[in-house]
């Protein structure tokens, strides 16, 4: 995930415009039902499409800020993470899910998050439930396993609003199979449907947007209420804690290493190549001089490529050639700031 993205914790709202359009496809029961929000945020997006009243909403967010927004909009809101919740399977008619858009480890050895909380929380799911998935739309061949086998009446369309685009998301309905209908499926079935997804994830511009008028009903069957229990661990009280602990104590100085300045004069005079090194290194930096002239120095290594044209029987050679040389930045107090390196000075 980019820096951004982690900075957010993976958090990608789904534009309220579209919530709308997707409770739109959404019929619900006349009894009482309940729905769940595995990455609620701050709640908006349930809240939008399951109205409070007959729905008990329920919600898991990671961030502390967010769960408390989420808990003034939901009736149950647990602050942790959804793989530390426990409750029955089969226990809710709706699930909602916008996942973080990542990789659980590095990209060549860990699995896309979309996966793995579809195949966490789908069980949720009570068998004639409907799911609504917001993803990438790059990433729904990582969930094609799940959608194939567990889920019928699958429709994709892609979203529309600026921020979706942005991320190019999709959202999948879909209606869980009960065991019956999973156990007459036959492996070509399975298999095709896979391959239509995949075809689907390399081309998002042949999907249907998704409209503001529901081209098709997904029934919400009732459900009772759900009892969950949270077995995990309070991120933000281990925090305020962990200064306290002595091991923490011990760790920190290593941890947070104080900062080595090194001082004095050199036992010998340093050629240019080691002053060099020096200067790259960090060990020039600093603040200098004084009055108008204090200043705070730089020093970094530079990339600089050398052109050289070469004639032989009218015939033109271009050769280059890359070398590295030092560059000094400067920044005055008065709001100068100067470069100096092989190509001289600039401010």
């Amino acid at each position: 995930m980019r820096i951004q993205g982690q900075i957010r914790m993976g958090y990608f709202p789904l534009a309220l415009a579209e919530a709308r359009r997707i409770r739109g496809f959404l019929r619900s029961p006349d009894a009482e039902y309940a729905v769940v929000d595995p990455c609620a945020g701050s709640g908006t997006a349930l809240g939008e499409i399951a109205p409070a009243g007959a729905a008990a909403r329920y919600g898991v967010e990671l961030d502390a800020y967010r769960a408390e927004e989420a808990g003034k909009r939901l009736e149950h809101v647990i602050h942790g993470s959804c793989f530390d919740v426990h409750c029955p399977v089969e226990s809710f008619s709706l699930l909602y899910l916008n996942p973080p858009y990542d990789w659980t480890g590095s990209e060549s050895r860990g699995e896309r998050t979309e996966g793995v909380f579809l195949d966490h929380c789908y069980r949720w799911l009570k068998p004639s439930g409907v799911l609504v998935l917001v993803i990438p739309c790059s990433r729904l061949g990582s969930c094609s396993e799940i959608l194939a086998v567990h889920f019928r009446d699958k429709a994709v369309y892609r979203l529309s609003e600026p921020e979706a685009m942005r991320y190019e998301q999709i959202v999948v309905f879909g209606v869980r199979r009960n065991h019956r209908e999973r156990s007459q499926l036959k492996d070509w079935e399975v298999a095709q449907a896979r391959r239509r997804l995949h075809d689907m994830a390399r081309d998002r511009a042949r999907l249907p947007v998704l409209p503001d008028e529901a081209d098709r009903v997904y029934s919400v069957p009732p459900s009772g209420p759900v009892n969950w229990v949270y077995r995990g661990i309070q991120l933000d009280a281990v925090e305020d804690v962990l200064p306290k602990s002595a091991a923490y104590r011990q760790a920190s100085r290593i941890l947070f290493a104080p900062e080595t300045r090194i001082t004095g004069q050199p036992l010998i005079p340093l050629h240019a190549g080691q002053v060099g090194l020096v200067a790259v290194s960090g060990l020039l930096d600093g603040i200098f001089g004084e009055g108008e002239t204090r200043h705070v120095a730089c020093w970094q290594s530079a990339k600089t490529v050398d052109r050289f044209e070469e004639i032989e029987n009218g015939v033109t050679t271009i050769r280059e050639r890359e070398r590295f040389t030092q560059s000094l930045t400067l920044a005055f107090g008065d709001g100068r700031t100067a470069i100096l390196g092989d190509g001289g000075k600039g401010s």
